[in-house]
């Protein structure tokens, strides 16, 4: 099974992806955490990216689709994978369908203002990691890390005006490919103002249909 998760900053994609990838039994590729990896291998390909990310410039869409090209090669690759921050734009899909043949792309859509408000409840132990989210998993104590008793944080693009920057570049950038996926008559929406579980539950059922 070949995948792609959609949705906007805070829909939900990394917690759903996680879950899928359990039940399936296949990869998760997450773009961000390739271009991690990439680059702490020191890479040709890392090296690149490192150039271009100490610069703030963007990584470029021949830059991702070469990684991504890479990455599905892989044996744990062989039954099937999730996408999960790629593509992001037309022009990445159209390049993508010409590497590969999708079975499903999972569109998880909510409101804007849900998935501001759930972007700037987010809150992250500075000393080892553990994240919080006041609305869905909020720490013991308010504001003390369950895990080691830090002082919890609040990242610096979880804030209001950071957020909606966010959603409004999904909006240009990725919606887009909503319409296309839908023209090739593969993709699924799913509510993510659902429950977690219900989401999982409604995408598998999806998925299986």
């Amino acid at each position: 099974m070949k995948l792609v998760l959609i949705g906007a900053p805070a829909a939900g994609k990394g917690t759903q992806a996680a879950r899928l990838v359990k039940h399936y039994g296949i990869a998760h590729i997450s773009t961000g955490d390739m271009l991690r990896e990439e680059v702490a291998k020191g890479t040709e390909l890392g090296n690149q990216a490192k150039s271009i990310m100490a610069a703030g410039g963007l990584v470029s869409d021949e830059l991702i689709i070469a990684i991504v090209q890479e990455r599905i090669k892989k044996d744990d690759c062989q039954k099937g994978f999730i996408l999960d921050g790629f593509p992001r734009t037309v022009v990445q899909a159209e390049k993508l369908e010409e590497m590969v043949k999708l079975d499903k792309v999972v569109y998880i859509n909510a409101p804007d203002e849900v998935m501001l408000e759930r972007l700037t409840a987010r809150q992250t132990c500075p000393k080892c990691g553990a994240t919080y989210n006041k609305m869905f998993l909020p720490s013991k104590v308010e504001g003390i890390c369950d895990v080691c008793g830090e002082k919890l944080t609040q990242r610096k693009d979880d804030t209001v005006e950071a957020g909606q920057k966010r959603i409004q570049t999904f909006h240009e950038q990725s919606e887009p490919l909503v319409g296309f996926y839908e023209k090739e008559g593969i993709l699924f929406e799913v509510d993510g103002t659902m429950p977690i579980d219900e989401i999982t539950k409604a995408i598998i059922a999806g998925l299986d249909a």
